[in-house]
């Protein structure tokens, strides 16, 4: 009787070529760069160059600073810049027009939150901090240069006006960039609160309460001995007054000491925007 043979064991068949995986030498056509700042600083000026309200904003601040300068200095005679700089025939158009820089820094911010484009850009950018950052240079530098250049030409002009030999010496150079420096931080503080309230209306009021109220309230404050000391620190550090200072209408003050409280105030609200920025949710 014959001993029955073991089964032979069966050859697995190779797996289709069609279905291994790719090789590790795959090199993609897209080329890959890191990102930095300076992504970031083209971006934001594509969108702040790209949009209507920056255009609105600015051209509105452009006429009221050269409509109200050039009233003023064809009302004028040499004989009163004796003691005032030919800027000052820009201040009322400048006093007027920061609320237009302070609804344009609070746009530039806000606006993304309202549409949720945001979103888009964090997901684009998921550094964030680089992405406020960059709102807050390209802003600055616009908002700086727009009303910086446009009381310097305003001087210019009422320089031409009045330069008779009645006309004092007074440097104007100097309260121009103060000016511009003032009303362009006004604006990055209107940017930082925009990044924390995340809301258009909210923060225009907010900046509007905080620019407007200063200048009211002395009114009553200096009704009460208990609150004339406030009343009166307020009236010499509120806006208006400030702008006036630098512009030489108060020959007592430079409106340095009003700058630098400004300076503070918009360091610690930039800081409070970069901190919330972390911390919340998209």
């Amino acid at each position: 009787m014959s001993t029955p043979q073991p089964p032979m064991p069966q050859q697995t068949a190779p797996a289709p070529t069609w279905q291994a995986g790719p090789g590790t030498s795959y090199t993609s056509p897209i080329p890959v760069t890191r990102t930095h700042l300076g992504h970031a600083l083209t971006s934001e000026w594509t969108k702040i160059k790209s949009v209507r309200s920056t255009v609105w904003t600015l051209g509105v601040f452009l006429v009221l600073v050269f409509s109200s300068g050039l009233l003023v200095a064809t009302q004028t005679r040499d004989s009163d810049f004796v003691d005032l700089p030919y800027t000052f025939t820009a201040f009322i158009g400048l006093m007027l027009g920061q609320i237009c820089l302070i609804t344009l820094g609070v746009l530039v911010v806000s606006s993304e939150y309202g549409t949720g484009m945001i979103r888009t850009t964090f997901t684009a950018s998921p550094q964030r901090h680089r992405v406020l950052a960059a709102k807050f240079l390209i802003y600055f530098a616009l908002a700086f240069v727009v009303s910086t250049g446009s009381v310097l030409l305003m001087g210019a002009v009422t320089a031409g006006m009045h330069s008779g030999p009645e006309a004092g010496d007074v440097p104007w150079v100097g309260t121009a960039f103060k000016g511009g420096l003032y009303v362009s931080l006004l604006g990055i503080l209107s940017l930082a609160v925009g990044s924390m309230l995340r809301h258009s209306a909210g923060a225009i009021t907010a900046m509007l309460g905080l620019v407007l109220l200063p200048a009211i309230l002395p009114a009553f404050l200096l009704i009460s001995e208990s609150t004339r000391k406030i009343g009166e620190k307020m009236m010499d550090y509120n806006a208006p007054n400030s702008l006036a200072k630098i512009f030489g209408a108060d020959q007592g003050s430079s409106g340095t000491p009003q700058l630098i409280l400004l300076i503070v105030l918009t360091v610690a609200a930039v800081a409070g925007a970069f901190v919330l920025l972390e911390k919340r949710d998209v």
